[in-house]
Order: structure tokens, then C-alpha cells, then sequence
């Protein structure tokens, strides 16, 4: 008994080290548990895939050491999403969604100004043609300085404000105060709002007496009857030939374009087909005695032609109707379809591929979810010298097609030119970039306008009369130097030489432009392009 007594007392202090060290292991392991927490989905429910990013979502609004904001968090969830998926679908959230649509519908809802921010005022720069502001009397070079009862001029106010405040559903009304050159007194209006039309038709002219030029800034769904009417008033002025200016013109509605293709093919010749994995194959013919079939075409293109420009050239290079003349376009060929949400929010998702007449489909390499190697194709296409030549253009013989008259046309990678005009460098130097880029010459021009309006209206006539017989002199030509130097532009005297021409051409065109709108502005450009030169030419071959 003593013997067992004695043996406890010798193994008590052992006994008691081991609780100890338990202990202390125990309590460190539970600590880890607090502070690393696991959690098992439960068996009970259901777990599929399709569930997970809901379950996560409602997960960290359950539990997250901070409050977050749920809406945020879920729209750059599914913009993530959509990003790698390929490089044109996307998540357009709903207070962006008009803004993104408007140009697409061919119209909005406003008071009907085109208008730009000179010094820290809003000056109209024009009223639209039959708006509501027009019809009011309000005319360019006004100066909007209140909207209802909120003071909008010196606050710094920033575009997306101004079109805050003048947009808005149609039969609403808006109250402006305006400025006006040479009227002391204030002027206000009371303004209706109303449909407002977004043309995407510029410029609709004759070059000379037989050619006529249509530059289409975008593809809505007004478009195809701009075209109409267009080409019907130069065919009445003797158009035989016909240039369709694409270039920089990112697309838009397919059906507009091959509205378009259309009017320019006989009978029975394709013009696009789309085919995708979850969309049965749909072809698209011309239809009908096209207005224009018997009109010679060149449409012109750029690198920044895409998608529905896409579409209407490659129609008419894969029917051998006429000549594409320009450099390599864009290579968009996708096809998104859009998907409303009941809180005004939007998904475009691409849902098939497109295919010119001959199989080719232009779309250009990407790899899902790096949206940004994709943009600096462009930009690579730059530094490879392929603006400049089109012997750096390389595509393998499996991305070879033939034309009906046996022309060989590629795919894979935008649409290749039938006639190649490389990108005009001449004259350019860092100070005209710099210049163009900072919008001074723009500035420059609307003060200039701004002060002699009256006298240039009254001395020419239109826009073809002003472009014949205005002519930028010394003083006005070293007013824009002076201007530009106040505005930080470093006066350089051999860049300034070297461009010399170009600065004049810009600056007479964009005074015409403040005067008679784009139509002036491209009177007086194009006169100098050689892409437009080299179409005008190719009608004569």
C-alpha cells in the first residue's frame, strides 16, 4: 500500500507536466480555429456550379469584416466574367447604358445643342437642325450660363455635367439663361425636350462633276435611310461614281450595313452569313434592283474600321463590285446580341461568328481574358511598319480565298485592301500632334469664329465658296502660334516650317467647320487626302 502511495507521489509531478504541455497545445490549437475558421458546405443543400458565385457573393455579405457594397461588387463580378470570355463581350451597367445606346438608336433625348466648354463657360456650338433649341432661336456662339436655378458657368463644370443637365425625357422642360455676343441683357428660354437625331451620314457631296463622297461615321438604326436619301440627291446632281468613306468607323447595326451592301448588288449575291455554336447558320442575300448596282464604288478603310464596316467592304470585295482602297481594317468579326435587365442594365454576349460572302471570317487572333495584348495589336501594326507598307502583311495560305473573277482575298485578320495607301506622314512633327491632340487649333478656331461670325457669313456664302476663296494669311497663321504658346505649347521654328501646310489646311478647315458644320470641315480636307485622291483616280482606270 505505502509502495503504491510513494510510486503515485513520484509520478504526480510527471503527471501534472503532461496536463500542462495538453494544455497549452489545446489552447493554441483552438486559437488557430478562431482565427482561420472553416466552413463545410452543407450536405443538405444542393451545390451545383451555377450556384457557386451566388454562394460566394451572399457569403461575404454575410460575414465580411467590413460592410461592402453589394451592387458594385456583383456588376465588376460579371464584367470579369464576360472578360474572358473573348474581347467584345461586355456588361454595360444601366447609368451608362444610354449613353452607349443612343448612337446605336440614331437618336436621343435633349434640348438639341452641340456644344464645347470655353473657358469654364458652355458655349453652343451649334443648334441641331429642327430641335427644340433651334426652333427657340438659340444659335452658336451663345453662352448657357444657368440651367433651372443651378449657376453652371466658372464652377468648373465638366461635359458629363453639362449633359446631366440638358438631357432628359422627351416632353420634359428645361429653363436655360444665356449670353450673346453684342446683347447686354440676358436671354432666357424655356425649352421642351424632344427626340434629337445622332446622324451618322457626314459630309454627302460631289468631289466633281461625276463623283460623289458619303463618309459614315457609324452604323445605327437610322443609317441605311440617311444612305437613301443621300445617294438619291447625288444622283440627281449626275453622280456615276460613288466613295464610301469607313474609315475610323467602329461599326454598330449589321442590318444597316447590309442594307447598304443592298442597294449596291444585283439580285441573289450574298452578303454576310453568321453561324455560332448555340445560333443556326444564317445567310443574308440582296434582295432586290439595287438604287446604286450600276454605280462604280470604292469604299475606303483604315486600322480602326471594324465590325459592321467590316461587313459592307468585304461584300463588296468578295462580289468583285468595286475596289477597297486603304490600309488593313480592324478584324472584328463577332457578333453580340444584346440582353436587357429589368434595372436598365445590359449584356452584349457574343453569340456567333461572321463570314463574307467567300467563307472568310476576319475576326483576329485573341486569347480569352487578355483584353490588353488585343488593343496593342493596333499599335504593333504601327511599329511593324505596316502603315507604311503592306509587304510587312503576312497571312498563311490556309487563310486564302478566291473571288468570282479569281481574286485572292485572306481572312484571319481583318480585311486587306485591294489598293493600299499607306498612312500619310508628311508634314507631321511632334509640335502639329501636339497641337491637334491638346484641341488648340479647335479653341483657337471657336474664339476666332466667335468674334467675326457675322462678317464671315455675310462675306462667304457656303461652305464651297469659303473653301475657294478664304485664305489663312500671316496674321492669322502666327495668331494660332501666339495662341498655342499661351496654352504651354513650346514654340518650335523648324517643326512649326515643317508643318506649316498642314497647320493651315486644319485651321481653314476647322473655321468652316464653326461655320457649316462637318460638311464644311470635310470640303476642305478632303481636298488633301491622298486616300480619297487615290479612289477618285481609280475610277478613271
Amino acid at each position: 500500500m505505502n509502495n503504491n502511495k510513494n510510486l503515485f507521489y513520484i509520478l504526480l509531478p510527471l503527471i501534472f507536466a503532461v496536463c500542462v504541455v495538453f494544455g497549452i497545445y489545446l489552447g493554441a490549437l483552438l486559437s488557430k480555429n478562431n482565427s482561420e475558421k472553416t466552413l463545410i458546405f452543407p450536405n443538405s443543400i444542393k451545390f451545383n456550379t451555377a450556384n457557386k458565385i451566388n454562394e460566394i457573393l451572399n457569403f461575404i455579405d454575410d460575414t465580411y469584416v467590413d460592410s461592402v457594397d453589394n451592387k458594385k461588387l456583383t456588376e465588376n463580378s460579371i464584367a470579369a466574367i464576360l472578360a474572358e470570355l473573348d474581347p467584345h463581350s461586355y456588361y454595360i451597367p444601366a447609368q451608362d447604358f444610354n449613353g452607349m445606346n443612343d448612337p446605336l438608336e440614331g437618336n436621343f433625348e435633349g434640348i438639341g445643342v452641340e456644344f464645347r466648354i470655353v473657358e469654364d463657360t458652355v458655349m453652343v456650338i451649334s443648334a441641331i437642325a429642327n430641335g427644340p433649341s433651334e426652333k427657340l432661336g438659340i444659335e452658336a456662339g451663345d453662352r448657357i450660363i444657368k440651367v433651372d436655378t443651378t449657376n453652371i458657368a466658372g464652377i468648373g463644370i465638366t461635359n458629363e455635367d453639362v449633359i446631366k443637365h440638358l438631357k432628359g425625357p422627351k416632353g420634359t422642360k428645361v429653363n436655360v439663361t444665356i449670353l450673346r455676343r453684342g446683347i447686354k441683357k440676358k436671354l432666357k428660354f424655356s425649352i421642351v425636350r424632344d427626340e434629337i437625331p445622332i446622324f451618322s451620314i457626314d459630309a454627302p457631296y460631289m468631289i466633281n462633276e461625276s463623283t460623289g463622297y458619303i463618309r459614315i461615321t457609324r452604323f445605327a438604326k437610322t443609317t441605311y435611310e440617311e444612305f437613301f436619301k443621300a445617294t438619291k440627291k447625288l444622283k440627281e446632281e449626275g453622280m456615276d461614281n460613288l466613295i464610301i468613306d469607313l474609315r475610323s468607323n467602329g461599326g454598330g447595326v449589321l442590318s444597316a450595313a447590309t442594307d447598304i451592301a443592298d442597294e449596291l448588288l444585283v439580285k441573289n449575291k450574298m452578303i454576310v452569313y453568321t453561324e455560332g455554336r448555340a445560333r443556326r447558320k444564317k445567310e443574308v442575300y440582296s434582295t432586290k434592283k439595287g438604287i446604286l448596282q450600276n454605280i462604280n464604288v470604292s469604299v475606303l478603310i483604315n486600322e480602326n474600321s471594324a465590325s459592321a464596316s467590316e461587313i459592307l467592304a468585304g461584300a463588296i470585295q468578295d462580289n468583285d463590285r468595286g475596289n477597297i482602297i486603304g490600309r488593313r481594317s480592324f478584324g472584328k468579326g463577332l457578333v453580340q446580341e444584346q440582353i436587357m435587365w429589368p434595372d436598365g442594365s445590359a449584356l452584349r454576349l457574343t453569340v456567333a461568328r461572321y463570314y463574307t460572302p467567300t467563307g472568310r471570317c476576319i475576326q483576329k487572333p485573341y486569347q480569352a481574358g487578355d483584353l490588353e495584348s488585343y488593343n496593342m495589336e493596333s499599335y504593333n501594326r504601327y511599329v511593324s511598319g505596316e502603315l507604311l507598307s503592306s509587304d510587312s502583311i503576312h497571312f498563311p495560305d490556309s487563310l486564302k480565298y478566291y473571288t468570282p473573277d479569281g481574286r485572292i482575298v485572306y481572312g484571319g485578320g481583318g480585311i486587306m485592301p485591294d489598293i493600299f495607301v499607306p498612312l500619310d506622314t508628311n508634314g507631321n512633327t511632334p509640335y502639329f500632334y501636339e497641337m491637334r491632340y491638346r484641341g488648340i487649333i479647335q479653341s483657337f478656331t471657336l474664339n476666332y469664329v466667335d468674334g467675326n461670325r457675322e462678317k464671315l457669313k455675310k462675306e462667304y456664302q457656303d461652305a464651297l465658296y469659303f473653301k475657294k476663296h478664304f485664305i489663312v494669311n500671316d496674321d492669322l497663321f502666327n495668331s494660332l502660334i501666339k495662341y498655342a504658346e499661351e496654352n504651354e505649347l513650346t514654340r518650335n521654328l523648324n517643326e512649326i516650317k515643317t508643318s506649316k501646310d498642314l497647320i493651315t489646311m486644319n485651321l481653314k478647315a476647322f473655321i468652316s467647320r464653326d461655320l457649316w458644320g462637318n460638311f464644311g470641315y470635310y470640303v476642305i480636307i478632303n481636298e488633301n487626302d491622298k486616300t480619297i485622291q487615290t479612289a477618285v483616280s481609280s475610277f478613271n482606270q
